[in-house]
């Protein structure tokens, strides 16, 4: 199997088994087991591996950036409840990125990606956390508007990269740099009491990251680090 997918919701699962099907994202193995339940020798094998997967956005921006199902790489977007002022003091998910460390840490990935929203405590601490284990990190700030959508969504977008070959700078704010930061069609959005009649869909796509923006941050790392 090119890829692992491990997604908790049973919904959010079978929505992935049938992209997979269907051949829109990679081809791989489901597994709804708790994060916490995974260790490094069950993902040993696989040459992608996307965790907290939803309906994995990332697998689809991966392909749209031009990387191959069979380049290695791991993918991430940990639960945001704890971080996002839309929770507004319901239950929230635990922070999970611990145990997205602890995999890392096992299974040495050599690139990763990951996005999560603003949140400089957080990715203050991701970055620590990751530099100890070896790792150099790129970042960028960057809106669904940026691709097209008329609704701002800012999420920092990074990536992991081994600095096992000493080189240092990965200057991916730069790369997406010229991306628009503001919507261009404010009369557009949504008004904020209005909801879609598709629920399922809005179910599944808010458990989802917008492909086009990963894809612009995948190509920006692709044009620093080259195809190998």
């Amino acid at each position: 199997m090119a890829a692992y997918y491990n997604e908790i919701d049973p919904f959010a699962a079978q929505w992935l088994r049938e992209l997979i099907k269907a051949g829109l994202i990679a081809d791989g193995e489901v597994d709804e087991r708790d994060i916490r339940d995974v260790t490094a020798a069950d993902v040993r094998g696989f040459i992608q591996c996307h965790f907290f997967a939803g309906i994995c956005g990332w697998s689809y921006a991966l392909r749209l950036a031009g990387w191959p199902d069979d380049r290695p790489v791991w993918t991430f977007s940990c639960p945001c409840q704890r971080l996002s002022s839309a929770t507004r003091g319901r239950a929230v998910a635990d922070d999970l990125w611990p145990e997205q460390r602890r995999l890392i840490d096992t299974g040495r990935p050599r690139v990763f990606f990951g996005e999560q929203v603003p949140a400089r405590e957080w990715f203050d601490w991701l970055c620590s956390d990751v530099g100890a284990l070896g790792y150099e990190i790129g970042a960028a700030v960057l809106p669904a508007v940026g691709v097209g959508h008329d609704h701002a969504r800012p999420r920092v977008y990074f990536v992991g990269h081994s600095n096992r070959d000493s080189q240092s700078g990965l200057s991916v704010d730069a790369k997406v740099g010229g991306m628009p930061r503001h919507r261009s069609n404010p009369a557009g959005v949504v008004p904020s009491d209005g909801v879609s009649r598709d629920m399922v869909a809005l179910s599944g796509f808010g458990n989802a990251i917008v492909p086009q923006v990963a894809q612009a941050f995948i190509e920006a790392y692709l044009d620093i680090c080259g195809q190998e």
